[in-house]
């Protein structure tokens, strides 16, 4: 069995940017490891921003950040 990435699911958590709190406004990539890590004590926020911050932790704890910056500048958002 060949396990693919989702390549529109990659590109959103590339971009996706924190919506509260003290890291408002960051890519979730550039959130600090210890961040994500008390979310995982404390408990992820329910939805879509729990499920993102969960695979960018799996993302740091296993060393890929740079295939996220690779996506994020291969792929830039289009703004409106």
């Amino acid at each position: 069995m060949i396990i693919e990435p989702d390549r529109e699911k990659l590109i959103e958590l590339a971009h996706y940017r924190m919506p509260f709190g003290k890291f408002k406004g960051r890519y979730l990539l550039d959130l600090p490891e210890p961040y994500l890590i008390w979310f995982r004590r404390e408990g992820f926020p329910e939805g879509k921003l729990g499920n993102l911050l969960k695979g960018m932790l799996e993302i740091k704890i296993n060393g890929l950040e740079p295939l996220i910056r690779k996506v994020q500048k291969d792929f830039p958002m289009n703004k409106p």
